[in-house]
């Protein structure tokens, strides 16, 4: 499902290359649920990146959901984007569309069918428990409500998996708590979740495993 093999990133610096991922090696199966740790600065958002396609490995090999990422085309980028749901820390909603509409824009701009975008939007809203809102706008509902809104456009797609760069870092501890349960109801029906947090009171004391960066090196992974 993920598999990270032999992969480096390196950006050119001012004075020395950065080298942000150096010899990862990571296997991730179809159904896991698998935190990454790390502070800041130490990789996540990097490997996150790899993941999604939006930068390739300097070397070395990334695979998601059957796709080769240091080879694809920008043609099976946009076809492999539609395996994958990406929920980020800032929530990144439209504020002159209502909760509705910015669920149901990734199906809007493939051209589905209108029942279905009808359908899908309002299934996955229930899903995350905010279809009552369905016609309010990003300003008039709290950090948690935004969070949700976000992972509801993520899921739109039936994503194989769902990546989630910091997602609670904008949110109090309680809903912080609400945002996990809800990635776990995910996981339950089968997707393949992979949260990124430097919260480590958040999930030291759930049963799931957890892959440690530092420093752009894999240090532990159980």
């Amino acid at each position: 499902m993920i598999e990270f093999a032999h992969a480096y990133k390196v950006y050119p610096g001012t004075s020395a290359p950065i080298h942000a991922l150096k010899d990862v090696n990571l296997r991730i199966e179809k159904g896991e649920f698998v935190y990454l740790t790390g502070p800041s600065g130490a990789g996540k958002t990097t490997l996150f990146r790899l993941l999604s396609a939006y930068d390739r490995a300097t070397s070395g090999n990334v695979r998601v959901s059957g796709y080769e990422l240091s080879k694809i085309t920008k043609r099976e980028v946009q076809l492999f984007r539609r395996h994958l749901g990406v929920v980020y820390q800032d929530f990144r909603l439209l504020k002159r569309r209502t909760v509705y509409e910015n669920v149901s824009l990734p199906l809007e701009i493939r051209s589905e069918r209108q029942r279905y975008i009808k359908e899908r939007t309002e299934e996955v809203l229930d899903q995350v428990d905010l279809l009552h809102k369905k016609s309010e706008f990003p300003s008039q509902l709290s950090g948690g409500e935004q969070q949700r809104v976000a992972i509801a456009r993520a899921l739109i797609h039936h994503p194989d998996v769902l990546l989630a760069d910091e997602p609670t870092g904008n949110l109090d501890p309680e809903l912080s708590r609400e945002i996990i349960a809800i990635f776990e109801k995910i996981n339950a029906q089968g997707t393949t979740v992979f949260v990124a947090t430097h919260d480590f009171e958040l999930i030291k004391n759930r049963a799931r495993r957890t892959v440690e960066i530092q420093n752009g090196v894999i240090v532990r992974s159980e």
